[in-house]
């Protein structure tokens, strides 16, 4: 049990309670890990090892996630999502963290570091998209039709393409096909069209932090490989790690190559701009 040191702790919210795990550290860096749409803090376990006793650590299951529940009768919302991360920040006194966050969770962390730089230190964005990216015609009426394509695809033929956009390896398929299999199919939809709805396009901003951008290189998730390279080209605070053998789920796939980036990020070796 990886996270066995842990303390789990809950956020407590009408019609909701957030499950979260903390390990106090010594020092003064916190670091918050954020999951991926249906998944759950497990998706860090390759992870949690390489923070030494001196950082804070907090790994959540977001709303409506794994041990986190959410009333039937409330649709999942990422704004309360948003304001579930916040609170972490207000219960635990944390003036700045370092985000980590995977796909949906790289979302979340964009959007905090961009409502509230004041609170990021750093930023740790794996397979992500660009949520003030600006979208071709193509990909706007894509996201317009989506509830009515979602809603149609297969349950089972959805199951098997995502999980092959996920992972290569048979630790990160096996693990998002449970996920999936727990939250079911209405509200993994529920979910990822809340997610999409985030996108907001802003051609000036700029992040104010650094920030280590990993890409899968075997990734077909949404429009992430596409424009990733454009994107981490744009802004200087940006640099770019493509992780080999890997896919939407590069921190799975590849542990070692992603830990070694994040390790000499946080601690600023490397040559990595800190």
């Amino acid at each position: 049990m990886k996270f066995a040191n842990f303390q789990q702790l809950n956020i407590l919210s009408p019609n909701c309670a957030v499950q979260y795990w903390y390990k106090a550290g010594y020092g003064k860096k916190h670091v918050i890990l954020l999951h991926g749409a249906s998944c759950d803090h497990i998706t860090f376990e390759k992870q949690i090892d390489i923070f030494d006793d001196s950082y804070h650590v907090i790994a959540w299951d977001a709303r409506c996630h794994g041990l986190s529940t959410l009333d039937e009768s409330q649709k999942f919302d990422f704004k309360d999502m948003f304001k579930d991360c916040l609170r972490l920040f207000e219960i635990h006194q944390i003036e700045k963290a370092i985000l980590i966050g995977q796909s949906m969770g790289g979302n979340l962390a964009q959007e905090i570091a961009y409502y509230h730089p004041e609170k990021v230190e750093k930023l740790v964005i794996i397979e992500s998209t660009q949520n003030t990216q600006r979208l071709s015609w193509p990909e706007r009426l894509t996201l317009k039709c989506a509830r009515q394509i979602l809603a149609i695809y297969p349950w089972k033929c959805y199951l098997s393409s995502a999980i092959k956009l996920c992972g290569t390896s048979e630790y990160a398929c096996q693990y998002v096909k449970n996920c999936l299999l727990r939250m079911g199919k209405n509200r993994h939809i529920e979910i990822m069209l809340s997610v999409l709805n985030v996108l907001h396009e802003d051609k000036n901003y700029r992040f104010s932090m650094p920030v280590l951008l990993f890409g899968g290189e075997k990734s077909k998730a949404g429009n992430i490989r596409k424009i990733i390279e454009k994107w981490a080209a744009s802004d200087e605070n940006i640099r770019l790690k493509m992780i080999a053998d890997a896919g939407h789920c590069a921190n799975m796939d590849n542990p070692e190559e992603v830990n070694k980036h994040i390790l000499e990020f946080i601690e600023g070796r490397g040559g990595i701009l800190c």
